[in-house]
């Protein structure tokens, strides 16, 4: 079964760690729904610098990267489904692509 990962874009700060603690709640409960299709749960990413031909630039562009899931699924489309049920669609976006094997 392919593994795909699940590209957290953007996102914004929770407005109080109420609302923070609230929404770390929903995506636990979205991860643990998932059951054995998780592969790597989740890992956040800081402040990044984009590297380029012409040099380096700072804050990753206008659609940062923020983190990230590994999941398997059987077709592009059913981990495309796990992503449309995913919480953080409330604040940001979340790119979809298969882990190519290299041989």
């Amino acid at each position: 079964m392919p593994n795909y990962v699940l590209a957290y874009h953007g996102g914004k700060k929770p407005e109080s760690k109420e609302a923070g603690a609230a929404q770390m709640e929903r995506w636990k409960a979205w991860i643990g729904g998932l059951g054995d299709a998780v592969v790597n749960p989740g890992t956040p990413l800081g402040m990044s610098k984009t590297v380029s031909a012409d040099g380096v630039s700072d804050g990753g562009g206008p659609n940062a990267l923020t983190g990230f899931s590994m999941v398997a699924a059987d077709t592009l489309e059913a981990a495309l489904e796990m992503a449309k049920a995913c919480p953080f669609l409330e604040v940001g976006t979340i790119e979809v692509a298969q882990v190519m094997e290299m041989k």
